[in-house]
């Protein structure tokens, strides 16, 4: 695609996609634990209805070849409607303030490396129920979200809004955008795992 047609046809759809998913965050941030989790899913349920553009929904099915733009453009819309809900929510409802800067600080106490790796969990998951949602079985989609928030994976679309909101004083630093990056990789991974996987495996 060329940079005009995905601004037009990607971007809008994916800062869309940014703040259903931040609409799930701001129920887990104020009701939490099972409950919050499962509740988040209606963000993930949403992008999936309208067909919009999500990073970890888009990152396992791009082509072979990989058109690298788009996923880029992609992830930068998300982060930009995960930065407009948040600028709102943090007026409008500061209480999510602090738990979400309590997840920051998480993910920065685990270091790039394990949320590296507790990306790739989250990816995998959302490629699968992805997958299946596009063969009309939504159960997996609505039983993912939960499970991958329960698990502690990463969801770099998601962590995007957690981070935003967060205090600028703990936001602005760089070893935030070190953990964020290594999310955001992980989360590729985690989404390409079974079409990588199936490649060495032998058909019969």
């Amino acid at each position: 695609m060329k940079k005009l047609e995905l601004i037009r046809d990607i971007f809008p759809s994916a800062i869309l996609a940014g703040i259903c998913i931040s609409i799930g965050c701001v129920v887990n941030l104020r009701v939490g634990g099972v409950a919050g989790a499962v509740l988040f899913a209606f963000g993930l349920t949403t992008v999936v209805y309208y067909g919009l553009k999500l990073y970890t929904g888009t990152a396992g099915f791009i082509r072979r070849h990989g058109d690298w733009s788009m996923l880029a453009t992609v992830l930068a819309g998300n982060i930009v409607g995960c930065l407009l809900m948040a600028w709102m929510i943090a007026y409008a409802q500061p209480d999510c303030i602090e738990p979400a800067a309590k997840i920051l600080a998480g993910r920065m106490a685990k270091g790039p490396i394990a949320c590296f790796l507790l990306a790739i969990g989250c990816g995998f998951i959302m490629t699968t129920a992805v997958e299946f949602a596009r063969k009309g079985k939504m159960l997996a989609l609505l039983l993912g979200v939960p499970v991958f928030i329960l698990c502690g994976f990463a969801h770099s679309i998601a962590d995007a809004f957690y981070f935003l909101i967060s205090p600028s004083d703990v936001l602005l630093s760089s070893s935030v955008l070190v953990v964020y990056i290594a999310e955001v990789l992980g989360n590729f991974v985690g989404c390409n795992l079974y079409r990588w996987v199936t490649i060495f495996t032998p058909k019969e």
